[in-house]
């Protein structure tokens, strides 16, 4: 065979892979799995930078978990090189299969010895990859201490708790407010936790080359991430408050048999910092949210094409109403049409009826890059709705730049009656606990329900 032959094959099988990648891509894309999120850059398709949220109802809930993917050329033949990027810079092991270093064990990876039919083969890929990876975040992860099974001792209960406790503290502290800080710009935690950027960008180049190629790092879930932090504000409270409960604060974390002096998570626990750090943010992120409303106006003035855009859906949204004779209002705040107020009139025969809700629909300068956050301003008791008006709904990913279609999503979310059970969509924990409850407790739901639907038109 002459070697022009080998060339061609060679760039026709490159093709495939890349092709076969971004068809993976954009299936995960279009899915609305609320806990797994992935991208890469245009150029560089063969490394993917991969989110995962973790699960309720372990210490890792509703933390941001990042991976970096590097596919080979054989993808998907061969398994693509998975690396843990929300280490620490390499100082904390979340789990006794992901290390410090970034090490991801998984047989499927071949990364760790497993059972036959436990090995990678051409049918599995990027979902299942990470849908293995979050199955490791479970409620136990001291049991996912490779050879536990095979152990004779017996399990250690003192053990298993306190690592439980620990993760929890540290998903909260590193995953989510470490994140938040670097997102926001908020300087004192660059001082103590934050990696600094040549650190950020060195950890993410082994796994992504081109990910530093300027001094920005690459950050598709920025967005993503501060929508989820006001989503999940509530319950990361309550997990301090769980956690204040459990330990002291300044007292050590307990070593575990399988940490390595390396390959450890250190540190001790501070809950009435990881408090008042979840306030700023909280407080930094509503500020932001206000700053777009006098940004978008200013936006408007200069006659920006995202203004006329945003100007001409909404024109379009009002005879849409009036064409339906939909009962409910749109107006725009100060004429910007970067702020949607919607005035949404309860659905007859249902636990709304006779209710009067507002919400605001704030839209960023950058959108839709930033996507519109929304905030119930009539009080109401529901499962969607956080104790601070944010409305937890969905938009698919080919209707993100419709405002109507977020209208439809927020209003879809509040008149939603037997929903399938979600942990995902936990923004009320109050709400839902008492949703998916006993009997009695799903009756004390609908009654407090009621009553705030009653008490809107008060």
């Amino acid at each position: 065979m002459s070697n022009q032959c080998v060339i061609r094959i060679s760039k026709v099988s490159s093709c495939y892979n890349t092709s076969y990648i971004l068809m993976e891509i954009s299936d995960i894309q279009r899915d609305s799995d609320l806990s797994i999120a992935v991208a890469c850059k245009d150029a560089d398709v063969r490394n993917v930078t991969a989110l995962i949220i973790g699960p309720h109802e372990t210490p890792y809930e509703f933390g941001f978990f990042e991976f970096g993917f590097k596919f080979p050329k054989e993808y998907p033949r061969a398994e693509p090189q998975v690396t843990a990027l929300t280490t620490n810079s390499g100082r904390t092991r979340f789990n006794p299969n992901i290390y410090a270093d970034g090490k991801v064990c998984l047989s499927i990876l071949g990364t760790w010895r497993g059972e036959r039919g436990e090995q990678w083969s051409a049918a599995q890929g990027l979902e299942s990859i990470l849908l293995s990876i979050q199955s490791l975040m479970s409620s136990n992860p001291y049991e996912n201490e490779p050879g536990f099974e095979d152990a004779n001792e017996p399990i250690d209960e003192e053990n298993r708790k306190k690592y439980v406790e620990k993760i929890r503290h540290e998903t909260l502290r590193i995953s989510v407010i470490v994140r938040l800080e670097r997102y926001l710009n908020i300087a004192h935690v660059y001082q103590s936790s934050r990696p600094s950027v040549s650190q950020s960008l060195a950890l993410a180049a082994e796994t992504c080359p081109g990910y530093a190629e300027d001094d920005t790092p690459f950050e598709p879930f920025k967005d993503l991430c501060k929508r989820r932090f006001l989503w999940y504000y509530d319950a990361y409270m309550d997990s301090v408050s769980q956690g204040e409960a459990e330990n002291c604060d300044k007292t050590h974390f307990t070593r575990m048999p399988f940490e390595g002096h390396s390959n450890i998570m250190n540190g001790s626990f501070n809950y009435a910092d990881l408090k008042s750090r979840l306030k700023v943010i909280k407080s930094k992120l509503d500020k932001e949210t206000l700053a777009w409303a006098v940004a978008g106006k200013q936006k408007f003035l200069d006659g920006s094409t995202v203004a006329a855009n945003l100007q001409g859906q909404f024109e379009h949204v009002v005879e849409m109403f009036k064409a339906n004779s939909m009962p409910h209002n749109i107006e725009l705040e100060d004429g910007s049409p970067f702020v949607w107020v919607v005035t949404y009139f309860g659905k007859p025969m249902t636990n709304l009826d006779g209710g009067m809700f507002r919400f605001r629909i704030s839209i960023s300068p950058s959108f839709p890059h930033e996507q519109p956050r929304v905030r119930v301003e009539t009080k109401i008791f529901h499962h969607r709705v956080a104790k601070d008006g944010t409305a937890c709904y969905f938009v698919t990913p080919q209707k993100r730049e419709d405002i109507m279609s977020h209208i439809t999503g927020v209003i879809d979310a509040l008149e939603e009656e037997n929903p399938s059970y979600d942990p995902r969509t936990m923004v009320h924990p109050e709400a839902h606990n008492l949703l998916w409850g006993s009997a009695d407790d799903r009756k004390m739901y609908n009654r407090r329900l009621r009553r705030s639907v009653q008490q809107s038109m008060e």
